[in-house]
């Protein structure tokens, strides 16, 4: 259907004008009736964050997304857009978008004195009326709002006092639409002093002359709790002035998480190689970022980002890429040692307190894939706790009131207190890692047990698992050499063996 392009047509064909946010509430409604994502590709936040955001859009309100990084802010800012309505007619080339029957600049009113119903239109799409401005300490009045051009007062023999001198900022030309603030802390005060009147009154100033016009413009931002302190603050007259602050957080569920990861990580290569990633796998790799929020090396004020799982996964899926391309295999299954070679996704996505800065990015990165593997391990097998033995007491004399879980552990453990070692590595193919893995006893039962691996090398998987969470319970030892092999050793084996002859 064509779309008037002359006021009078645009009259004739009843078009009614509404303000931004009016278009935003009623199309919110309407989103609601018909049921459905209100923010597609933004999960974990329909019970939480986004019904938060409705009721801010059903009030008219100008609002604030505070959270900690990574956190989805600035995403759910760019899908407020789909809640305007998909074309509305402006005045063709106005600066500021006048609305037709509501002309703003000078140039519109002219247009429409000199033209009448023949003065022509065009029309702007909903994805041309979202605009946003990192705020930084540099940027300066005159980047959002707008300055004096004397050299255009000059030669128009104008008054600087006349709107025909300003060259508008970004927020005037985002007239008609949402315009986004991000990282709002950093604004200096002074800046942020100069959005008083656009959030309220909607009129600004500019060097001292007063422009009265009144901006139809839908106000949003977003902030890190951390900056309050640490880079700067939301003064309080602006702060009054944003209507709703909404809190954002991290997944609520490891589930949650997962999803999330698995949405936005790049796994899908297409290099010929297929690259499975086992479910628990997936598991374990959110798990890192979970305990990293709970880490004590780790400076929680900064937050963990969701960036850390993602980072992780596509190194993880990249380390298993490079052996299938080396080895020559076709379909490869990541592996528990390839995060060693994925620790880099870690230790650059943390913020470090002291003590963390003192053990060292690389070990704290390490010490929280343990952490993970750790837990994981917990939350499948039974608790490795009971299952250690007593000080003085072989694993070949089991009581015989040992519990189930020491009963389960007692093959794998005997088998290294038999002088067995596991050596395996992420450069090994996958025949050479499922005969390293098998010939430790009772250890394929187990992790068949507990772990769903649909196939051999999933289960060869699962069995390495066993081993790097036995490790992380402290019951078995483990080395990694210069060549990336991991060995796997009975603990008191090891720890008699580091005495020397002593």
């Amino acid at each position: 259907m064509s779309r008037p392009r002359t006021f009078g047509e645009l009259k004739a064909s009843g078009y009614r004008a509404r303000s931004v946010k009016d278009e935003l509430r009623e199309n919110m409604i309407a989103a609601l009736r018909a049921g459905g994502p209100l923010f597609p590709g933004v999960m974990g936040y329909e019970r939480t964050v986004e019904p938060q955001i409705v009721n801010a859009l059903l009030s008219r309100h100008d609002f604030i997304l505070l959270g900690l990084r990574g956190q989805a802010k600035t995403r759910l800012l760019r899908s407020l857009p789909r809640f305007l309505d998909e074309w509305v007619p402006a005045i063709d080339g106005c600066p500021l978008n006048s609305d037709p029957f509501h002309p703003l600049t000078h140039h519109a009113r002219v247009q429409l004195d000199a033209h009448g119903d023949a003065t022509p239109i065009h029309w702007l799409h909903r994805g041309t009326r979202y605009q946003e401005k990192l705020a930084t300490p540099d940027v300066t009045i005159a980047d959002l709002i707008g300055d004096i051009d004397p050299i255009k007062a000059a030669t128009l023999r104008l008054d600087y006092s006349d709107e025909r001198v300003i060259h508008y900022g970004i927020i005037p030309r985002t007239n008609r639409g949402i315009f986004a603030i991000n990282e709002l802390p950093d604004l200096q005060p002074r800046i942020q002093v100069g959005l008083l009147n656009i959030l309220e009154e909607k009129d600004f100033q500019i060097r001292g002359f007063p422009v009265r016009i009144p901006l139809d413009v839908a106000v949003v931002f977003s902030a890190n709790p951390e900056d309050y302190t640490n880079r700067g603050n939301i003064i309080t007259p602006l702060r009054d002035r944003i209507n709703s602050q909404i809190v954002t957080h991290y997944p609520l569920t490891r589930e949650e998480g997962v999803a999330i990861t698995r949405q936005e990580a790049w796994t899908e290569r297409g290099a010929g190689i297929e690259v499975v990633v086992p479910a628990f796998m997936r598991e374990l790799i959110e798990e890192v970022a979970i305990q990293a929020r709970k880490s004590e090396y780790v400076d929680q004020n900064s937050g963990v980002s969701a960036r850390l799982p993602i980072a992780l996964l596509e190194n993880l899926v990249s380390n298993a890429e490079r052996r299938g391309l080396v080895t020559g295999e076709s379909r490869v299954v990541t592996r528990v040692c390839d995060l060693q070679q994925a620790v880099s996704a870690v230790s650059g996505k943390v913020e470090l307190v002291l003590e963390g800065e003192q053990e060292g990015a690389v070990n704290v990165a390490r010490a929280l894939l343990g952490r993970g593997v750790k837990a994981v391990f917990q939350q499948r097998f039974p608790d490795a706790f009971k299952a250690r033995r007593p000080r003085g007491r072989s694993a070949s004399a089991p009581d015989e009131g040992e519990p189930q879980a020491a009963s389960e552990y007692r093959p794998i453990l005997e088998w290294f207190a038999n002088g067995g070692t596991a050596r395996i590595g992420d450069d090994m193919d996958s025949k050479s890692f499922v005969l390293a893995l098998s010939q430790v006893k009772g250890l394929a039962g187990l992790a068949a047990k507990y772990l769903d691996a649909r196939d051999p090398d999933d289960h060869a998987v699962a069995m390495e698992l066993v081993l790097e969470g036995m490790h992380q319970s402290s019951m078995l030892s483990r080395e990694r050499t210069d060549t990336a092999v991991t060995e796997y050793r009975d603990m008191l084996k090891s720890m008699l063996g580091g005495m020397g002859d002593d």
